[in-house]
């Protein structure tokens, strides 16, 4: 298994929609594979394969917390089915916004269709932390970013101090 470099805010790539999966192989699974060692690294709960340049809809995550046994989970061409009415706000953070935190409101439970490691199809209920991680790293798959379910103003002011920090590095 590889740690893959994480693509960082302004990069127009996190924008991408990501392209549905066609099969399931040695390849693909390699790839998530990749992508867990890559997310623990971090350390995160969440990864989707744009995150690390592949814009395939394509996501991994465990919401295992420090001193419990690791949970990867992989799904491959996720779906939400359905969200339930009930919200609720957690404070996210994302791999790709380092160090930037701002509490987001999400449906509380979601039904996730997708794929498993075993290449077949599989319907997943999730509530608490494990529906709004689904729904954060699905997002990416769609081009979209937790910010963009924040203030205008706040989201401005993010991609602003992002954007500065790119160009510096580049100097």
């Amino acid at each position: 298994m590889t740690i893959k470099p994480l693509i960082i805010l302004p990069d127009p790539l996190l924008r991408q929609v990501s392209v549905p999966i066609e099969k399931v192989d040695s390849e693909l699974l390699a790839l998530a594979d990749d992508m867990l060692e890559t997310m623990y690294d971090a350390p995160g709960i969440g990864l989707a394969a744009i995150q690390i340049g592949v814009p395939r809809r394509l996501l991994v995550v465990d919401i295992a917390r420090e001193g419990e046994e690791k949970n990867p989970q992989i799904f491959i061409n996720p779906e939400i089915v359905k969200s339930s009415d009930e919200l609720s706000v957690y404070e996210e953070g994302c791999l790709s916004i380092p160090e930037y935190y701002a509490e987001v409101e999400r449906p509380a439970a979601v039904t996730v269709r997708h794929i498993g490691r075993d290449g077949k199809e599989h319907l997943i209920e999730a509530d608490g932390l494990l529906a709004t991680c689904l729904q954060h790293e699905m997002d990416h798959l769609n081009g979209v970013l937790f910010i963009d379910h924040i203030s205008r103003l706040k989201r401005e002011m993010v991609i602003k101090k992002f954007t500065k920090a790119a160009k510096a590095k580049v100097v």
